[in-house]
């Protein structure tokens, strides 16, 4: 019997398929994007728990380390893990609270947090509706797959369907979107982004020499 987890994936990976044969289509903004000095947008949002949360409160009381993810299969996610379990207490020294935004439901995002030893909250996008408030946009595949052979740079749906195929069932298995980008955000305790980082590729993450004193300027400038 499948459990709730198998069942999440199983829709993940149709949901996968699908928006791989689309193709990307978020690829430039509309309007001007969110940047420092712009109140950042509250969610309410499911934790790994079901619990409802508000994105809000993660800088109620000191500024927020707000981390988008990548898909739960992309290597780029586990690597991205691994670093932050290396910078978590120095953002915490600092006061920071720090919580990642993932693209699965509860049960799927416990399970990837526990694999991968998260280290702080996850809460739960499925529909991209904070992704795309922060105007994190999708990326072509030239920007989420390297060295991509022509294949997968002309998005072939065959092409897709085999990769899919070849890592079913493994920890890097695609599931929902190929094309998200994930960005990273410095809020204070006003509410004030001090920090928009939106990846231009999928390992385009800030090293902690860029969020460290992103966190004491957000510090600094609530004193005034």
């Amino acid at each position: 019997m499948k459990s709730i987890v198998d069942n999440q994936i199983e829709a993940a990976e149709k949901e996968w398929l699908d928006l791989w044969k689309k193709g990307p289509t978020r690829l430039r903004w509309d309007k001007v994007p969110l940047q420092v000095g712009d109140l950042a947008p509250d969610f309410e949002l499911q934790d790994t728990s079901g619990k409802l949360v508000h994105l809000q409160d993660f800088w109620s009381n000191g500024p927020a380390l707000i981390m988008f993810w990548r898909h739960y299969g992309c290597s780029c996610g586990v690597d991205r893990a691994n670093s932050l379990k290396n910078e978590y207490a120095d953002y915490i020294k600092l006061g920071a609270s720090v919580v990642v935004i993932g693209q699965g439901e509860p049960e799927r995002s416990k399970e990837y947090s526990q694999r991968n030893g998260i280290p702080c909250p996850v809460l739960c996008d499925p529909t991209f509706s904070v992704y795309e408030a922060y105007d994190l946009l999708e990326g072509k595949p030239s920007q989420i797959v390297y060295d991509a052979p022509d294949e997968y740079l002309n998005i072939d749906y065959e092409t897709g369907a085999e990769l899919q195929k070849s890592r079913h069932g493994t920890d890097g298995g695609l599931v929902d979107s190929p094309w998200q980008l994930p960005g990273e955000f410095v809020v204070d305790q006003k509410g004030i982004i001090q920090l928009a980082h939106r990846y231009q590729h999928c390992e385009d993450w800030p090293t902690s020499s860029m969020l460290i004193p992103a966190i004491k300027e957000a510090i600094w400038e609530n004193k005034l």
